[in-house]
């Protein structure tokens, strides 16, 4: 591999999602991750077919039981050649391994500590337990995200575990490189789920406070507007559109052909008093066609326009084939890494399985 991170050497202490997520970002950025999984899951692992494991992908893998002295001794070895640590534990647990940052930072002064947890190290709720549901709830984020008079929706675990864990870690990390080169000293990372879902809705606090940002469901952004929504077509497919700006707004009833349509009509765009039956006549226009002759009415316009593609039509359609937004590996579609380079390439590599490599191996590698 040879992205941006070539060079970067990262032990991964292998816990849920948003560890093994920010630690497989990192390995698509060309470090080298050793993800470091306990024997009983590696005698579980099925070596009769190739891995697929997307958080396996372009990390090598071994076995250590991190209760056992002698195995804890060898990770050792890994962690005082190694740039980066990946602690996906509850606050303290590495602590009473005899691997935490006190202990760890003093053998190797260079060793960037990265902590993933749901609540942090600090606060009254940092030993509780909890899933993405949960931060995201606490961060001000799930109570934005549903339709007016309706209970918040509960959106799949990309908010607080990926985006806002697993992303917000590989950030981090990244940072703690830079400073590095200066400094010559690593640092402890305190990544939170709940820092992270909240940083995310970032400018909706002032939205909020300001008064610009109302109810769940009745906004510009949030399903409220007919302009900025969803529409179901009459083979039962759905289109997005997202015309807010009044010139792809125009476009976009021109398009439909009710410009002149009393509700649609550009001149009434933002008065909100009309979004509900607005909505209610858009889902009407667009429940006439499927969604392949929608996607023929509006093709190369400034409507804001798009197909809601399930993930397995993203691989086909035109644009993000050409892109190649995804990747066959070892015969599984997986996203492509992101962002793009001009030089260093980044790219999605091969999974392995958890503990197909030895301690040796790696460290005859790391001795170098």
């Amino acid at each position: 591999m040879s992205g941006p991170l070539a060079g970067v050497r990262v032990v991964e202490l292998v816990g849920q999602g948003p560890g093994p997520y920010g630690a497989m970002i990192l390995a698509d950025l060309g470090a080298d991750v050793v993800a470091v999984d306990r024997p009983d899951v590696v005698a579980r692992a099925n070596r009769s077919r190739v891995a697929t494991n997307p958080m396996m992908r372009g990390k090598r893998g071994v076995s250590i039981d991190l209760k056992d002295d002698e195995h804890r001794a060898r990770l050792l070895q890994l962690i005082d050649r190694a740039d980066v640590l990946v602690d996906p534990f509850r606050p303290g647990v590495c602590e009473r391994l005899g691997l935490g940052p006190t202990v760890l930072c003093e053998r190797n002064s260079r060793l960037i500590f990265a902590r993933m947890t749901g609540w942090g190290q600090t606060g009254p709720w940092t030993d509780r337990a909890g899933h993405d549901i949960n931060y995201i709830a606490l961060s001000g984020a799930l109570h934005t995200i549903g339709y007016e008079g309706q209970p918040p929706t509960v959106p799949i675990n990309m908010l607080g575990d990926f985006a806002g864990g697993g992303l917000l870690l590989a950030m981090g990390v990244s940072a703690a490189l830079v400073e590095r080169h200066s400094s010559g000293l690593g640092q402890i990372i305190d990544v939170a789920m709940v820092d992270g879902a909240a940083m995310i809705l970032g400018p909706f606090f002032v939205a909020v406070d300001s008064g610009f940002w109302g109810e769940r469901g009745t906004n510009h952004l949030d399903g409220g507007a007919h302009f900025y929504n969803v529409y179901r077509t009459s083979d039962g497919g759905w289109v997005s559109v997202g015309a807010i700006e009044p010139q792809f707004y125009a476009e976009l009833v021109s398009r439909l052909g009710v410009a002149d349509d009393e509700l649609l009509t550009p001149a009434r765009q933002n008065e909100r008093t009309v979004w509900v039956e607005a909505k209610k006549r858009m889902a009407q226009v667009f429940g006439t066609r499927t969604r392949a002759e929608w996607e023929v009415v509006f093709e190369g316009s400034d409507a804001c326009f798009s197909p809601v593609l399930s993930p397995s039509e993203v691989t086909t359609h035109p644009h993000t084939a050409a892109r190649g937004v995804t990747v066959s590996v070892n015969g599984v579609t997986q996203a492509q890494s992101a962002p793009r380079f001009s030089r260093s390439e980044a790219g999605a590599g091969v999974p392995c399985h958890p503990g197909e490599n030895s301690v040796d191996e790696i460290l005859a590698g790391w001795n170098q």
